[in-house]
């Protein structure tokens, strides 16, 4: 999932486009903003969008502090 991820892992942000990429562990999550697919959006894109706050859970979950 393409976006715009933040988290701090020892007071320190880093940056991550790919939602793949985030760590397994981190202190924080700061920022969390997946690219919503161009409009007009087709059903396969809506389908796609209403993973967005599953996938939030998903991240959040690995935060540590």
């Amino acid at each position: 999932m393409i976006g715009d991820y933040i988290v701090q892992i020892d007071g320190k942000d880093f940056h991550y486009t790919d939602i793949n990429n985030i760590p397994k562990e981190f202190d924080h999550l700061i920022k969390f903003v997946p690219i919503e697919p161009p409009e007009p959006h087709t059903q396969a894109d809506h389908d796609y969008i209403n993973t967005f706050p599953i996938k939030f859970s998903e991240i959040f979950k690995r935060e540590q502090k």
